[in-house]
This record gives structure tokens, sequence and C-alpha cells, in this order.
């Protein structure tokens, strides 16, 4: 078994956290979010994970490092692959070219899920699919009575389905799905001047392959800062062991509101954190009240009411009650 993680988009919607820092790799409860990822997929396989080939831009020797650790802490093989220009979700896929046979799973890094179940390994193919209010904004997918989706639609004006299509898949064999997006790049097939990996699954299932839907309990999406924040607290009301104080925080006449993570080093002075709250590690919180929020590491803030916000890396905030979003090394004080 293998996984794919294309994760090479530049995160426009997360700015200015993604600036400094690629959206994947943005820390929740102490983990970048594509390490959310990868351990519920772990957990949800029935086969151990071989080998994960993650997808990226020029992210530097760090961030693929980590990457690389990501994979080793779930048994697996960590590869890099490049994404050079944006040319679309099939091309994406196709980067990962020599992964690309066996059993495959393909799932894009913008958001977490918790599932109880294991994938079903014997069909063709398992498309991920959740309900959704509003199927506008979304690929959707129609299903017959054998429960086998018949077709792909991508943001329907009128109403045709609510299954939304969450952007993980699994692939009995990857080399069906290989040379359909090989057959797209071969005659230039783009929608919006892009290699969509929805137009690949067409054709394979024109070829008679069947596809079914998988259900997830839930889909957490981190594509802005308030969906992002909103998934941060749920991961810390789904997973009790992702909640935890390191040993070496320091909590000084301070009260911690469960659920919240506390990182290496921290500092709690005369303050309230919680609930739906990380502090990164060696941050510095004094004379504050941080609720529903995300801080990441060596952050100090003092003298501040912080609620539903993100607080980037290196922060320095002695400032007014404030919702916001500040990415790293930014100074906000009050004069």
């Amino acid at each position: 078994m293998k996984i794919i993680i294309p994760m090479a988009g530049m995160g426009k919607r997360m700015r200015p956290h993604t600036l400094v820092t690629p959206k994947p790799l943005i820390e929740l409860a102490g983990k970048p979010i594509v390490h959310h990822i990868v351990e519920e997929l772990a957990r949800t396989a029935k086969e151990p994970i071989e080998e994960i080939g993650f997808i990226v831009g020029r992210f530097g020797e760090k961030a693929e490092k980590m990457l690389i650790e990501i994979a080793e802490n779930v048994g697996a093989k960590g590869s890099i692959f490049y994404q050079d220009e944006p040319l679309g979700t099939a091309h994406a896929v196709l980067c990962a070219e020599p992964l690309l046979n066996g059993k495959v799973i393909v799932a894009f890094a913008d958001t977490i899920f918790k599932a109880e179940f294991k994938i079903d390994m014997e069909g063709d193919s398992t498309i991920f699919v959740q309900e959704v209010e509003d199927p506008r904004a979304f690929g959707v997918v129609k299903l017959n009575e054998k429960n086998e989706i018949t077709d792909f639609v991508e943001k329907p004006h009128h109403f045709v389905s609510n299954l939304a299509i969450i952007g993980i898949y699994y692939f009995k064999d990857g080399d069906n799905l290989k040379k359909e997006i090989n057959f797209l790049i071969d005659n230039d097939i783009k929608e919006k001047g892009e290699y969509q990996l929805t137009n690949a699954l067409e054709n394979m299932k024109q070829k008679g392959l069947v596809f079914k839907p998988g259900k997830v309990d839930e889909w957490l999406d981190c594509g802005n800062k308030d969906a992002t924040v909103h998934t941060h607290g749920r991961v810390l009301e789904l997973y009790p062991e992702k909640r935890s104080i390191h040993s070496t925080a320091i909590i000084e006449n301070s009260t911690i509101i469960q659920p919240c993570f506390i990182g290496e080093g921290a500092k709690i002075i005369d303050s309230v954190v919680g609930p739906g709250v990380s502090i990164g590690k060696l941050s510095h919180i004094e004379n504050s009240v941080v609720k529903r929020s995300i801080v990441q590491q060596n952050t100090t803030i003092k003298n501040v009411i912080v609620h539903n916000s993100m607080v980037g890396n290196n922060v320095v905030w002695l400032q007014k009650p404030a919702d916001a979003s500040i990415g790293d090394f930014t100074s906000l004080i009050n004069e």
C-alpha cells in the first residue's frame, strides 16, 4: 500500500501564515496538518503503508526532512516529488508516477478527516465523500441503486447530489489511474487551464471500473483562518490523545480549560487558556485570556484577550483584545 499526498499549492487563502510556512506544515495540536492526515490514513488502512510520496513545491530541506520523518513515524518510507507548475490535480498526482502501481491512496492535504472504519480494498476504487448542506461549492458524486458512483459533477449549479468529494481516493491498481492521467496530458485535455483528476476518473469509469463511495464520520477543512481554528478545536475534542501539557511547560497561577495542547517549554503565567487552544513550543502567555485559538512556537502574548485567532511563530503581541490572524515574525505593541 502506498500513499500519494499532493501539497504543492501556495495556500493563498491562509496568508499571512503561508508566507513562511507551507499550509500543510502549519501545526495544530503540536503536529503539522499533514501529519494528522497521515496518522488517520494509516489507522484506517487494512494493510501496512510501504511508502508515502509528498508532492511539494520548493519548500526547502528542513520541510522535506520533516515530511520524511512523518512517513517514518507510521513505519513507511518517505519520498519527495516536485510540482513546479500549478497544472491541476491530475498533474499533481502524476508527479509521483513511480508510486502509481498496485494499491494506492491519494489524499490532498487540505482537510483532516475522522473515520471509524477500515478502507475497503476489494473494489476497483473508493472515492471518499461527505454529506454537505450546500453542494454548489464542491465536486459531488451521484449513485445508483447498487451504491456505485455513476457521475462526477463539479460544483453543480442545480442539485444533483449532496455527497461532496473530500479529496481522498483509494485505487486497487494505480496503473489504471496513471494511464488515464497520461492520456489527459498527452492529448492536452484541460478544464480551466488545468488537468483535472475527475476527468481521469470519468475515463476509468467509462472503461468499466467500479467506483464505490466511502463515507467519513467527520470532514474538517483547513482552507482559511476561521476554518482552521474550528478544525483545530474539533481535533482536540475528537482525539483525547492529542491533548497534552508537556512536562517542561511552566504553569503558574493559571487555569487550563481542556481540551488544550501546551507544548515543550511553554510558559503560562497569570492567565486563562482554553478551551480549544494550542500553545506551541517555547511560547509565553502572561496576564492574558486565550480561547479557541492556535499560537505557534516562540511567541509572546501579554495583556491580551485572544479568541478565534491564529498567531504565528516568533510573534510579540502586547496589544488590545482581538479576533486575529497574525503571521510569523510580527510585533504588535501598544505605545
